[in-house]
């Protein structure tokens, strides 16, 4: 008996460790010819910037330290640029209604995808400076993976995948999101 139970106990010991093996470590994710997921280790701490719904999505536009810190000195609407360093991350929700609050308000429901921008003029230079990266996610599995040319919008495999749509805020240092007044 006492065998059979120790037995049981190395299988539900071996079980666990395969569940955790075969979880994703998100950080390990890459676009490629890219960024990695790695390069922005703590997003999902870092400040608001701003909110966005655009299309079907509810968005939450975060900055690390560099980043609030140059919207707080004015960039871009003082006509500097970003500093090396500063980084952005946007976290997109599929919404479901708050059946439970009055006027039933849309709220983060499943997480769609994690997009990235950092600032490092010498490492990306051919795209304003800054690099871009976009990462799907799929909560059947509770992985990610990088954006493809497939998605919805379309994303390329390399660091410049947002570049073409930001020229239109060249002005801007090719960053769309204002910093909100609190």
């Amino acid at each position: 008996m006492k065998s059979k139970s120790l037995l049981l106990g190395a299988s539900v010991a071996v079980l666990a460790a395969a569940v955790a093996i075969a979880a994703q470590d998100r950080y390990s994710v890459k676009v490629p010819n890219g960024l990695a997921f790695a390069e922005f280790r703590g997003y999902d701490t870092w400040q608001v910037i701003s909110i966005s719904h655009n299309g079907p999505m509810l968005a939450v536009i975060t900055g690390n330290p560099a980043m609030i810190e140059a919207y707080k000195a004015g960039i871009p609407g003082n006509g500097k640029a970003f500093p090396d360093g500063a980084k952005m991350a946007k976290i997109h929700w599929n919404p479901k209604k708050n059946e439970l609050t009055p006027g039933q308000p849309l709220v983060p429901g499943t997480l769609h995808d994690v997009d990235f921008m950092v600032k490092d003029s010498k490492r990306f230079a051919d795209s304003g400076g800054w690099g871009y990266a976009e990462f799907e996610y799929d909560a059947a599995s509770e992985t990610f993976r990088p954006g493809t040319l497939t998605d919805k919008p379309p994303q390329a495999n390399d660091a410049k995948c947002g570049f073409g749509c930001h020229t239109i805020v060249k002005n801007q240092d090719y960053v769309f999101t204002e910093y909100q007044k609190r």
